[in-house]
């Protein structure tokens, strides 16, 4: 059996990305040839590989035995060009977390990364938990401790939720108007939480998340952010203490059994530090002062 490295590629595209349209965009490949390329691939090895779905696809056992396979073969191609072009890439750490954590730690960048690591730093965004046992990430931040065997697992705090308006107080914010996310950013936590408690009144609505922000800083109407997100934002006020129902704890997770490996401690430790030297911030103990009479 031969395997066009090519066919691959496509495969971890559409493992990482969870679907045929952003994969599409990512590749610069159309979404029925992508499809159909990856019909041809599991006729090629006599697996299903993804379980088709409205949501996107999903992987399947026989898909994370192969994507595990897959990252191998790409790391090592990575070292053949590096080695073609004089240069070395060096080992990859992937890093799952959501897409506010990663406008978080954005900020942070060089806390946890450094070129001197001679290693690459690769951010997996994803509103789900990954299968850190099947290598999907070397390390991912989840909201919830996990249940998974075989998995390292360590508490890094506690991270709050509140209410934030812009400070124009104008449209929506007046009437009293939400904005909501849709898509994805519609599954997490906060999002069915403002959907349970005033679907009525969202009044516009975006599937990114920045987007959301943007809109409420522009006077759209309120919304719910993670205090570590709203209130380092000086566009925005917070109206009120941060829900309680919406507290969650941070749990830094990785692989038993690859947790020693120099790269993979060396970016769980300084991540701990970053969330640990963050904690008020994180816990939403720190408003600003002007924000009391928002």
């Amino acid at each position: 059996m031969k395997i066009d490295w090519d066919d691959l590629r496509l495969f971890l595209t559409v493992a990482r990305l969870g679907g045929l349209r952003a994969s599409a965009e990512a590749t610069g490949t159309s979404a029925p040839t992508l499809g159909r390329r990856i019909a041809a691939l599991e006729k090629q090895v006599g697996q299903v590989l993804f379980v088709r779905s409205v949501a996107g696809y999903a992987l399947t056992e026989a898909g994370s035995d192969l994507l595990a396979r897959a990252e191998e073969v790409e790391a090592a191609m990575r070292g053949v060009v590096g080695w073609s072009e004089g240069t070395s890439s060096g080992p990859v750490v992937r890093l799952s977390v959501g897409a506010w954590m990663a406008s978080f730690l954005a900020d942070r960048i060089g806390e946890l990364w450094q070129v001197e690591d001679r290693a690459r730093l690769e951010f997996v965004i994803t509103f789900d938990d990954v299968d850190v046992g099947r290598r999907a990430a070397d390390i991912d931040l989840r909201m919830q401790r996990p249940l998974e065997p075989n998995l390292a697992q360590r508490n890094l705090g506690h991270a709050a939720h509140a209410i934030y308006s812009g400070r124009k107080r104008i449209n929506g914010v007046e009437a009293g108007f939400f904005v909501g996310m849709s898509g994805d950013a519609g599954r997490t936590p906060a999002a069915r939480w403002l959907e349970a408690h005033h679907g009525d009144r969202i009044g516009v609505r975006a599937n990114d998340v920045q987007a959301c922000r943007d809109f409420v800083a522009a006077g759209a109407g309120l919304t719910v952010l993670p205090c570590f997100i709203g209130d380092r934002d000086n566009r925005l006020a917070r109206l009120g203490a941060p829900i309680p129902e919406l507290g969650c704890e941070l749990w830094q997770v990785t692989h038993a059994d690859r947790r020693h490996e120099l790269p993979i401690r060396r970016v769980s430790a300084r991540l701990a530090e970053v969330l640990i030297a963050s904690a008020p911030l994180l816990r939403g103990d720190t408003p600003r002062a002007w924000e009391a009479s928002a």
